[in-house]
């Protein structure tokens, strides 16, 4: 039974610093009260000179980003919002697909914490309990023959009603599907670490070394789903898949369709 009688855990960058032991020089953890967007700061500080690994974890954003400009609410203590800054290596493939990958790293973080039936839904969105737990952003940048992304990262530590309601969407909370309610700061910490690991991989092999990982929690695997995307008609098919470049496989009756990006949500097979 999850632990829903909670003190507020306040985020803590020496914790988290603690936390993450050895691998704590590879990252800079800056912690705030408040602020617009985490993505947008990093995004701000990176033609700066801010440095790969630079991570903003924030208690309250007041304009919190998600994909296709949507809102990202949460409440301090109950959500655990970051941003991280990652510069790869020269010779990295192409950054396709890499919200998946992420998306993997995730999932393995809150799987190691006894989180129970999580799934992904292709292109970012994290799953458990039939609901949305988390989401992912990732934005890419390119200069001087080097390739970056700021990766922002939001999981619903604990659902507050007010939250949930206003959203609109069904979604889930990590302490309905945990043994207890985690501390955020040990979160990050674990977060960091897997997104490390799967960083490094993916700078050398792309995301075709994680394409088995994430099918294996594709929430839609074989399900017929419909395909919205803005200025264009609805397509509809039966998930296939993904493939090497993160792109959506969709059986349709005109044939196979590669997406590469839009909002998945499922339709009944037989309306």
């Amino acid at each position: 039974m999850a632990d829903k009688d909670h003190q507020f855990e306040q985020l803590d960058a020496a914790v988290v610093n603690a936390a993450l032991g050895a691998l704590a020089p590879s990252f800079r953890v800056d912690v705030l009260d408040t602020c617009e967007s985490t993505s947008t700061l990093l995004l701000d500080r990176a033609p700066l000179g801010a440095p790969s690994g630079s991570v903003i974890a924030c208690e309250r954003q007041t304009a919190g980003r998600g994909r296709r400009g949507r809102s990202w609410l949460s409440a301090p203590g109950d959500s655990l919002t970051f941003s991280l800054y990652w510069r790869f290596p020269a010779g990295t493939p192409l950054l396709a697909g890499l919200s998946l990958a992420v998306g993997v790293a995730v999932a393995r973080t809150l799987e190691k914490n006894g989180a129970a039936g999580i799934r992904l839904k292709w292109p970012n969105d994290i799953l458990a309990a039939d609901g949305k737990l988390g989401g992912i952003l990732v934005e890419t940048m390119t200069g001087g023959g080097t390739q970056a992304a700021v990766i922002g990262i939001g999981l619903n530590v604990r659902l507050p009603r007010a939250i949930a309601e206003a959203v609109g969407i069904q979604a889930a909370d990590l302490s309905s599907v945990m043994p207890f309610a985690p501390s955020r700061n040990l979160l990050l910490a674990g977060v960091l670490a897997e997104l490390a690991v799967m960083l490094d991989e993916f700078a050398r092999s792309g995301f075709a070394a994680f394409i088995e990982e994430w099918l294996s929690r594709h929430a839609y695997t074989g399900r017929t789903v419909r395909i919205l995307a803005d200025g264009a008609q609805p397509v509809e098919g039966r998930c296939a898949g993904v493939d090497a470049d993160g792109a959506l496989l969709l059986e349709t009756a005109a044939g196979m369709k590669r997406i590469v990006s839009g909002e998945v949500s499922l339709r009944t097979a037989n309306p």
